[in-house]
C-alpha cells in the first residue's frame, strides 16, 4: 500500500535552464522518474493535450461493435496496434490473478511528420488524424530533446542517442497509446469479492518496455504509484498544485528498461503500477502515453560514457547490461509475448 506521495523533482527544459541536463541524469539515476514542466519547450500546446483528452473519450464511449473493427486481434499483421479489450493485458503475469481493469488503443507512430496514420483508423478517430500525426510528432521531438540533454550529462557523442531514435534511419517500437481505465460497478466489485480476486489494480507492476515515456494525465485522477528501492509502493502526485489547479500538469516522463540497460543501470526503470484510488468514490480515469523506442535493429550495448563505465565496474559488470547482445525489436517482442500471454 502506497503511504506517501514519491518527491518526484519538476525541471525546466527551456534554454534559460542550463542545468537542465544534470538534473534530468540526477532523477533519472535516482527514481526513473522526472516531472517535466509544461511549457513551451516542450513543443506541446496545451490545447492540443486538452483536445487529445477529448477525442479518447469520446473513443472509449463509442460501441464496442465500433471499437471491435479496430481491435489489436483483427490488426492483418498481428502487430501491436488497434483496440485492446478489457480482460486482454496482464502486464505483470507472474503475479497477477486477473487482467488489468483497462482499455487502450494503440497508434503507430507516422512515418513521417506530413504523413497520415499508418493504420486504419475507427471512425471516432479518422476525422482527427491530423492532430494524430501532429500530437505523436510533437512527442517524438519531446524525447528527442530529453535523449540530447541525457547524452550532455553523460558526455557521450551528442547524437549518441538520438541518431539510435531517428525514424527515419528505419522502423522503431515506439507507439502513441490511449488509456482508459473505467471504474468497477458495485455488480463487479461484488463478483470479485465473492471469487476472492484483487481489488486493487488498475494496471498490474511492470517497467515500461522501451526508452522514455512521456505520461499525460487530467488532475484529479491519482493512482499511478512507483516502487521504491526499499520495495515500498508510493504514490505519484501532479508535482505541482498550482498547475493541477490551472488544469495544466507537468508531464510525466519515466526511464525504460533500454535505457536502463544501455547505462549498466545507471538510468533506473522503475517499477510502477496503476490502483484504485482508496477511500474515494468510483470513478473513471484517462491518461495519454507516448512510448518512445529506438530503432528495431539498435544493440543493446553500453554507452560510451565514463559515467556508465564507472558504475558498471561498481556493479562488477563487463560491457553491457543485461540484455547484451539483444537489439531492441527482440527485447520488444519478448515483453510483449508475456504480456498478452492471456490472449490476444
Amino acid at each position: 500500500m502506497a503511504s506517501s506521495n514519491a518527491s518526484i523533482p519538476i525541471i525546466d527544459i527551456s534554454p534559460s535552464n542550463p542545468d537542465a541536463p544534470q538534473q534530468l541524469l540526477s532523477a533519472a539515476s535516482k527514481y526513473g522518474f522526472v516531472f517535466v514542466e509544461n511549457n513551451a519547450a516542450t513543443g506541446i500546446p496545451p490545447q492540443d493535450i486538452a483536445k487529445m483528452f477529448e477525442i479518447s473519450k469520446e473513443f472509449f464511449a463509442a460501441p464496442v461493435e465500433v471499437k471491435q473493427t479496430a481491435a489489436i486481434a483483427s490488426n492483418e499483421a498481428g502487430k501491436n496496434l488497434g483496440w485492446l479489450s478489457r480482460g486482454v493485458e496482464k502486464l505483470d503475469p507472474g503475479t497477477q490473478k486477473r487482467a488489468d481493469v483497462k482499455e487502450a488503443f494503440n497508434l503507430a507512430p507516422p512515418s513521417s511528420p506530413t504523413n497520415a496514420p499508418t493504420q486504419p483508423l475507427p471512425s471516432p478517430l479518422a476525422p482527427h488524424a491530423p492532430l494524430l500525426t501532429t500530437f505523436q510528432t510533437s512527442c517524438q521531438t519531446l524525447c528527442q530533446t530529453l535523449l540530447s540533454h541525457l547524452s550532455a550529462a553523460l558526455a557521450t557523442p551528442p547524437d549518441w542517442f538520438t541518431s539510435r531514435h531517428d525514424a527515419s534511419l528505419g522502423p522503431t517500437g515506439s507507439i502513441f497509446r490511449m488509456l482508459y481505465y473505467p471504474a468497477l460497478s458495485p455488480e463487479e466489485t461484488q463478483k470479485a469479492e465473492n471469487e476472492g480476486e484483487e481489488l486493487d489494480l488498475r494496471a498490474g507492476a511492470h517497467s515500461d518496455f522501451g526508452s522514455l515515456t512521456l505520461l499525460f494525465r487530467l488532475p484529479g485522477q491519482p493512482g499511478l504509484e512507483i516502487r521504491t528501492a526499499e520495495g515500498k509502493w508510493e504514490g505519484v502526485g501532479f508535482g505541482d498544485s498550482a498547475g493541477e489547479e490551472g488544469g495544466l500538469l507537468p508531464i510525466l516522463v519515466n526511464i525504460g528498461d533500454l535505457l536502463e540497460d544501455w547505462t549498466c543501470g545507471l538510468l533506473k526503470s522503475t517499477v510502477h503500477r496503476v490502483v484504485f484510488p482508496r477511500g474515494s468514490a468510483p470513478a473513471d480515469r484517462y491518461s495519454l502515453a507516448y512510448f518512445c523506442h529506438p530503432l528495431d535493429e539498435a544493440a543493446l550495448e553500453a554507452v560510451p560514457s565514463e559515467d556508465v563505465r564507472a558504475h558498471a565496474r561498481e556493479r562488477g559488470l563487463g560491457g553491457g547490461g543485461g540484455r547484451a547482445g539483444m537489439t531492441a525489436r527482440e527485447h520488444l517482442m519478448e515483453r510483449l509475448g508475456a504480456t498478452y500471454s492471456v490472449g490476444k
